[in-house]
């Protein structure tokens, strides 16, 4: 189990704050778990106050002493209630910030109205957006981590190929992976930050079900074992000569890899068989495109095309009617970072160090779905992968 070190937690505040200090804010306020653990090294309850100058406070109700043994920071206090927030700012020679910026993406409404009562006539706005660019940038500590998580999954992918046989549930296959990861320390949360996204360690299915669409904003739903969940494995049995999805999520020490690979018992018919060869087609050509200083949107423009041009414009990305506009997440210590390779993002470029999974997928309905799925760091030179588990459809 890592701790995270001060100076990953010193570096990450600074490279907040210079970007709190060009946006004209006075502070940001934290509270949600994700951005508590990449900011504090914990996620014991409280808020996280950072000025836009000197040193962040990490205010904790519940259980300070844990986060005071979990936390580098050098300011860690116990908080009674957030109404003791302005006495001990005044404590710290902190003024009542003007304008504080706050998770307004995540935050609840009712507890965002008791802080801005607490602050008074302080304006807020959202800082979400300051706070993702920052978290979507790695260090070379996390990228270590991040290839732990790929191990993980690589282990997982061959458990798959050992045990899937004819007539075993989607269920029992996902079963069987997940006592794999969690064997090798898979955390069991897989964090994610869009309102009502859940996931747990990924999505097995097989033949049409891995082509049924679902709530999640993601090309690939499934089944599900009842309505309460609406997505992943199900009871169907596997057979012969269809698609068998395993959709991984790696997540180890706080972070997070996501893989695709696609098996099969026998082989698959040959429209799948050409789809599948597509969708490895089209992640050669993102290799080839993206370059730090590539526009998140034109690469998604451009292999969005290929996929159209290959003939998938019906497919790609789910079935029509039910189509995602991404073909890739950013994912660290949520699978839902940036960047996001998306129809639309014509402002962002990628960065040296950001970290992103690429997953063009096809999906035929009453079929099944193929495709693939790895991810990415962006090195100087283009991108250089954490997943690395053998690419080509497994035939069993």
């Amino acid at each position: 189990m890592r701790i995270t070190p001060a100076t990953e937690l010193i570096a990450r505040t600074q490279s907040l704050q210079t970007r709190m200090q060009a946006a004209g804010l006075d502070a940001v306020i934290m509270m949600q778990n994700a951005d508590l653990f990449y900011f504090t090294g914990s996620i014991q309850q409280g808020l996280l106050y950072i000025p836009a100058s000197g040193e962040a406070l990490y205010l904790v109700r519940k259980e300070y002493t844990r986060a005071r043994m979990e936390c580098g920071l050098k300011e860690v206090h116990p908080l009674k209630s957030p109404k003791d927030l302005p006495g001990i700012l005044g404590d710290f020679g902190y003024p009542m910030p003007g304008k504080v910026g706050m998770e307004l993406d995540v935050l609840p409404v009712a507890l965002f109205q008791r802080i801005h009562k607490i602050l008074s006539e302080c304006a807020v706005v959202d800082a979400s957006p300051l706070i993702r660019m920052v978290r979507a940038v790695k260090s070379k500590y996390e990228i270590e981590i991040m290839k732990d998580a790929a191990l993980m999954v690589d282990k997982v992918y061959k458990r798959a190929k050992e045990v899937i046989r004819v007539g075993m549930t989607d269920l029992e296959l996902a079963a069987e992976l997940e006592f794999t990861a969690r064997k090798q320390g898979h955390q069991g949360i897989s964090r994610m930050r869009g309102f009502n996204s859940e996931l747990f360690y990924g999505h097995i299915f097989s033949g049409a079900d891995s082509a049924a669409p679902a709530f999640l904003d993601a090309p690939l739903g499934g089944i599900g074992v009842n309505p309460s969940i609406g997505q992943g494995a199900s009871y169907k049995r596997i057979e012969r000569n269809e698609p068998i999805t395993v959709d991984f999520a790696g997540a180890f020490d706080g972070y997070l890899v996501d893989q695709t690979r696609i098996l099969c018992i026998g082989g698959l018919p040959d429209e799948l068989r050409k789809a599948y060869d597509d969708m490895v087609a089209i992640q050669v050509r993102l290799k080839e495109i993206a370059r730090p200083g590539v526009i998140w949107g034109d690469i998604y423009d451009e292999c969005y095309a290929m996929a159209c041009e290959l003939g998938y414009k019906d497919h790609f990305m789910g079935s029509s009617g039910a189509q995602v506009s991404f073909i890739g997440h950013g994912i660290g210590v949520e699978i839902d970072e940036f960047p996001f390779i998306a129809r639309g993002f014509k402002e962002q470029v990628l960065e040296e160090f950001m970290t992103f999974a690429f997953e063009p997928k096809a999906v035929f309905p009453g079929l099944g779905a193929v495709g693939i799925e790895n991810t990415f760091w962006v090195a100087p030179d283009g991108l250089k992968h954490l997943t690395f588990s053998d690419e080509s459809l497994a035939v069993l």
